[in-house]
């Protein structure tokens, strides 16, 4: 029985003590999926930290020298590959993979995006007035596509050499020797000199015969930056009251206005607003000012987040997987995809329904109605599986939660939604049609989770108007507290 059970998280594969990662202040990461979890740059700009305040100019130093090269002449494919384009750091699983621990990397259109950025409108980045710094969000607050994730890629590489340090050490001190191994790793620190990057050699954790990144804490938060473009639009309307240029102030006013259709809606704003910022670029500096002087809240509030997360992945997580792999004949595989996949939902189903597992998907007594955090539930239940799991598969008609298979002719595609899901109706309508003419299967299942009574009325009501009710590939979890024999303990 005992060897059934997944060593879900570092600790349990490294055999040490959660008291010892917690000393250190390293985040206990998940061997087995991504956790959502990234590195904001603004708690390195923000800590008391000299150390990371260090790293935080860092990334500037390096911005700068990207705005030099951008303002000074075109660069050619292969620098701007060189200089713009990094893998994904894997090795520290974290980002949005619920699958292992493979991402995407920054590719070709962050490149360019950031590139065009400091040529046309921050040629005068590194040399701001209004903020106390140079901030790498600012250069991802206009383009769309260039979010959390490539920030947190983007910095996770440029500060990659501490990362590896701060590892090297845990593992010389507390790791058995066994278990870990010397690896050279390209891209480590950047050359100014030789206008290059360069490796260097590390001692590390060694896990499936690649090298394993700890992180700090305090860098890590959840769901969005500090500074990060929903929040830049959303605040829009207060930022011309912190400009002290009444000539400034009144110009911005009159554009926005200018751009603004008659009986405006919300969406109209946000598109004002982004014109507005566009002709105005000097708007984000007031908005970043702000965010300075509110720093303390960010740490604050990323605080929370990582406890929070602590909570659900490293503790109630754990605990719903060794729930998982307690049945000997759970690992048993099916003949074909999709009846693996049901297996393993039904599975899950069971677990949370007469098992107490739904309790993992509540914190303080409410649920956790999130997604992802199904999906990640929903990879647990794959340990030890021979079949392909993928997870956010895109094949140019947007993304798939799942797909298993075994071999190109075996393929069945899974969604795993929320009842309050607004989008809910019109996905099970027309969605996953879409996918399966896209991944060339018509295997799928629909997985719902719903946590109340009325919940669940709303879905049934749903696929009574699709005709869904009796469809055997639609799947229901009921994860409500209240009709639980240990109700009270949740």
């Amino acid at each position: 029985m005992e060897n059934n059970q997944p060593k879900i998280l570092f600790s349990d594969y490294f055999g040490i003590s959660k008291k010892a990662l917690e000393d250190y202040g390293a985040f206990d990461i998940s061997l087995v999926a991504d956790l959502p979890l990234f590195i904001d740059p603004f708690l390195l700009f923000n800590s008391k930290k000299s150390e990371y305040q260090q790293l935080h100019e860092g990334i500037i130093t390096y911005l700068r020298f990207l705005r030099d090269k951008s303002t000074s002449q075109p660069i050619n494919k292969g620098l701007l590959s060189a200089w713009y384009r990094f893998k994904e750091v894997e090795q520290n699983w974290f980002g949005f993979s619920v699958e292992g621990n493979k991402g995407s990397a920054l590719g070709n259109d962050f490149a360019r995006a950031l590139n065009e950025n400091f040529a046309r409108i921050f040629n005068d980045y590194g040399q701001e007035k209004v903020t106390r710094s140079s901030h790498l969000e600012k250069l991802c607050l206009i383009k769309d596509g260039v979010g959390k994730d490539n920030i947190s890629d983007f910095t996770t590489n440029l500060i990659k050499d501490y990362l590896l340090q701060y590892t090297q050490v845990f593992a010389q001190k507390h790791l058995d020797p066994k278990l870990c191994r010397n690896f050279r790793v390209p891209r480590a620190r950047f050359n100014y000199d030789t206008q290059s990057w360069e490796e260097d050699g590390y001692y590390l954790p060694s896990f499936q015969g690649d090298f394993v990144i700890l992180t700090p804490k305090d860098m890590l938060t959840k769901d969005e930056t500090w500074i990060n473009k929903d929040d830049l639009v959303d605040e829009f309307a207060s930022i011309p009251y912190a400009i002290s240029n009444e000539e400034l102030r009144a110009k911005v006013n009159n554009y926005f206005q200018s751009v603004l259709p008659e009986e405006p809606k919300r969406k109209d704003e946000k598109e004002a607003a982004i014109k507005t910022i566009l002709e105005f670029p000097e708007l984000i500096d007031y908005y970043i000012k702000r965010k300075e002087d509110n720093g303390d809240r960010a740490t604050s509030i990323s605080e929370q987040k990582v406890a929070f997360s602590e909570t659900v992945y490293t503790e109630q997580f754990k605990a719903l997987a060794l729930l998982l792999g307690e049945k000997t004949d759970f690992y048993k595989t099916s003949p074909d995809s999709y009846q693996e996949a049901m297996q393993r939902v039904q599975y899950l189903k069971s677990v949370i329904e007469n098992n107490d597992g739904y309790r993992y998907f509540y914190v303080n007594g409410e649920p956790i109605r999130r997604e992802e955090d199904l999906k990640i539930a929903y990879r647990l239940t794959w340990y030890g599986s021979t079949f392909d799991f993928n997870t956010e598969v895109n094949n140019g008609r947007g993304p798939v939660d799942v797909k298993v298979s075994k071999g190109s002719a075996d393929k069945s595609l899974v969604e795993l939604k929320l009842a309050t899901n607004t989008q809910l109706e019109r996905n099970l309508q027309n969605q996953v049609g879409v996918y399966e003419k896209a991944n060339d299967t018509d295997k799928n299942i629909k997985v719902i989770i719903y946590f109340t009574l009325k919940e669940l009325k709303r879905v049934q009501d749903i696929l009574k108007r699709l005709g869904l009710t009796d469809a055997e590939n639609i799947v229901l979890i009921d994860a409500r507290k209240d009709n639980k024999p240990s109700a009270s303990k949740a």
